[in-house]
Order: C-alpha cells, then structure tokens, then sequence
C-alpha cells in the first residue's frame, strides 16, 4: 500500500533535483556583461515588503521604539542560523519572555525577572549565552542611547572599515573578565576568519535605506557602501554559480572577495545584492 506514495515521492526528488540542476545551468550561461541587469531585476523582485513574513527580519519589523528595534534585530540575527521558521519562532518566544519590550526589559529587569529565560535556548545557544548578552546589552546602554555606536571603529571613528568594526565590537562585546568563553562562538570576528554572516546581516538592516522600508536604515554615521555581504550557504552557491566567487574556501577573505565584485556593480549600495543572490538561492528558478 505505501508503494505508489513511495513511487511519487522519488519522483518529486528526481524532479525537483533536475529542476535546480536546469537552474544552476541557467545561471552559469548568463554573460557578465548583463549581469548587473540581471542581478538589479532579481532584487526588485525581492526586496519589498511582501518577502519578509518569512524572514527574521520580520521581527524587528513588529516594534516601533529605536531600541526595541535594534535589540528586537540583534537577537533575531544572532539566532539565525537553522531552519527559518524555527529562527522566528525562537526570536518571538524571546521577546514574549521580555514582555514585548525588550529595551525596558534589558534596562530594568531584577534578578527574579531573568529567572523565566533560563528555559530558553536555540541549538547551541543556551541560557548563559543569553544571559550574557542580556548583561552586555544592560552595561552599553547604560553608557550609550543606540547599538550603533557599538559597531564604530574605535580606533579611528572617521574612516570606517567594517571589518576593523566587527573586530572592535567582538573585542568590546567580551570586555570584562567574566565573559563566559562559551559565548564567544556566538560573536564572530573577522580576526579568526568567521564569514561573520549574522553580524554583516544585522548591519545591513540596520544601516541600509531606500523606498522599500524591508531594511530600517536607522544608522546614519556607517555608510552603506562599506557594508559587507552576508555570506550563506545560498549566496555563496550563487556566486559560485555565476563566477564571481572564485576561492575554494568560505571565510572572511570570500565575504571580501565577493563584496568587492558587488562594488563594482554599485559602488555605493553593493549589499542591495543580498536580495538577489538569497532570492536566487532560495528559491531559485522561481524568480526569473
């Protein structure tokens, strides 16, 4: 009795299979010189407002305060790893944990108020890594008004470089003496060559702008064009797909690599492409 469904079910893999094969064959035949044209079409298509329902972007989306969205945005970034649907779920349990305010919880919050949240936990994110971001979160805000100026280089404020940034705040995230070493691989750091994908995402939402409104652009002192891609698993297949990422490796030097090829296709905003190469990856010959 279960062999016509087995029968239907191999069918739909070996279909499926050879739809994305058909696919990533479209992709390799595409001409550098239509590229960006093509590349441009793929992100009209994808970023708007319509495509973040299943994205953890999302969330930030559902606050109106500039703290609740960047701390709102902070979490579901660093939690994004996984199934989609699982990250959103996830983020949402933790806000409802924090009353749906998270910047007055992070502020004011007692010691009895952090005892629900030792139940929570996302794969290897547990309860001392939240209660030490919720620690970190309390002593920046106590000192500063916005996360943004967490990200600047401290080094030297006027020329930005987001990898000497994402360095500085890993170094500034684990300051004080008694940050947990576990936590440490949930804050990636250019310094030992992570792709730094949840960080680069964070920050593009948070600093990029334009008449779509999916990205806040609530951060004013980055500029957009020195912003890095979020590498993934999608985009990175994409840009192997389309030549435009060569080396053999995923690390920093790829997220280098492949933002500077998308500076060149718009030098002023190239992580716009993270909606294409994403869109494309995800769900791939629906898009054309």
């Amino acid at each position: 009795m279960y062999f016509p469904f087995l029968v239907l079910c191999l069918f739909g893999c070996i279909y499926s299979k050879q739809l994305s094969k058909n696919f990533y064959m479209s992709l390799s035949n595409i001409n550098q010189s239509n590229l960006k044209e093509y590349l441009d079409e793929i992100v009209d298509k994808v970023n708007h407002l319509d495509f973040i329902a299943l994205d953890p972007i999302s969330i930030p989306h559902r606050f109106s305060v500039l703290q609740d969205i960047e701390i709102s945005a902070f979490f579901a970034a660093m939690l994004a790893w996984g199934n989609r649907k699982t990250i959103i779920n996830k983020t949402n349990e933790l806000m409802n944990l924090m009353d749906e305010r998270p910047y007055d919880f992070i502020i004011n919050h007692s010691a009895k108020d952090l005892k629900p949240l030792t139940s929570f936990k996302h794969r290897t994110f547990q309860t001392t890594d939240l209660l030490y971001f919720i620690d970190f979160l309390k002593r920046h805000y106590q000192e500063a008004d916005t996360l943004e100026q967490a990200f600047y280089p401290r080094t030297d404020p006027q020329l930005y470089n987001q990898e000497k940034a994402l360095m500085g705040f890993h170094d500034y995230f684990f300051e004080v003496e008694y940050a947990p070493v576990r936590t440490r691989k949930h804050v990636a750091t250019p310094a030992k060559k992570s792709t730094c994908k949840r960080l680069n995402m964070y920050l593009r939402w948070m600093v990029r702008s334009d008449d779509k409104n999916v990205d806040f652009g609530l951060w004013k002192t980055i500029p957009t064009s020195e912003l890095m891609i979020p590498l993934d698993v999608h985009v990175e297949n994409i840009g192997r797909q389309l030549g435009i990422i060569t080396r053999k490796q995923r690390d920093w030097t790829t997220v280098v690599e492949l933002t500077t090829f998308l500076r060149t296709l718009d030098p002023i905003d190239p992580v716009k492409y993270d909606y294409a190469l994403f869109g494309l990856g995800v769900h791939k010959g629906e898009l054309d």
